[in-house]
């Protein structure tokens, strides 16, 4: 059990480490670690939105998809361009002694190589939790998240990905709360 509650405490790093793209807007923080929950839970709304979805694989990519970044840090897109970061040996690392590792490797392969459904709705989902955190700050009167979100939204690659990136935009931030406020 050892090896499993150690990389239950290296996930849990993950809640410490800022998104390092902030920095480059000039407004908003986020961890990877409420990344990973927002992407998980869109990618478990697409589950549903998507018949023949295999829910586990989908689920368990968006919650794998950064957990590299516990011990590399995040790199945004311009760190990318200058340094390399070796996710795959971090990976090993984590996974080299935990019974499902190899499972779990599996399935990082297969976000990483974006062939299957599951893969390009992981995807999806985070671009989608990028794209949710950017219009929220853009409904607040930031202004950069919108040279952003033209961008994330053109990395949606399923059709249900860009309806819902389509419908996020036509959406305010508070609606959903506003709609209670109105209709008491």
């Amino acid at each position: 059990m050892k090896p499993v509650v150690d990389l239950m405490f290296e996930s849990q790093m993950l809640k410490r480490i800022p998104r390092s793209g902030y920095a480059f807007l000039g407004v908003g923080r986020e961890s990877v670690a409420e990344h990973t929950f927002v992407c998980t839970f869109i990618a478990y709304v697409m589950a549903r939105l998507v018949p023949d979805t295999d829910t586990e694989r989908l689920v368990g990519m968006c919650l794998l998809h950064d957990l590299a970044e516990a011990r590399t840090g995040d790199m945004n897109y311009v760190q990318k361009r200058y340094v390399a970061t070796d996710e795959n040996r971090a990976l090993s690392d984590a996974f080299g002694s935990i019974p499902f590792g190899e499972e779990w490797q599996a399935l990082i392969d297969e976000f990483n190589q974006c062939r299957s459904l599951e893969a390009r709705l992981a995807h999806d989902a985070d671009q989608l939790a990028l794209m949710l955190d950017l219009k929220a700050l853009a409904d607040c009167g930031h202004p950069p998240p919108e040279l952003w979100l033209k961008n994330v939204e053109r990395r949606l690659q399923t059709d249900v990905g860009r309806r819902l990136g389509e419908t996020v935009m036509k959406t305010h931030k508070d609606d959903w709360w506003l709609k209670l406020m109105i209709d008491t």
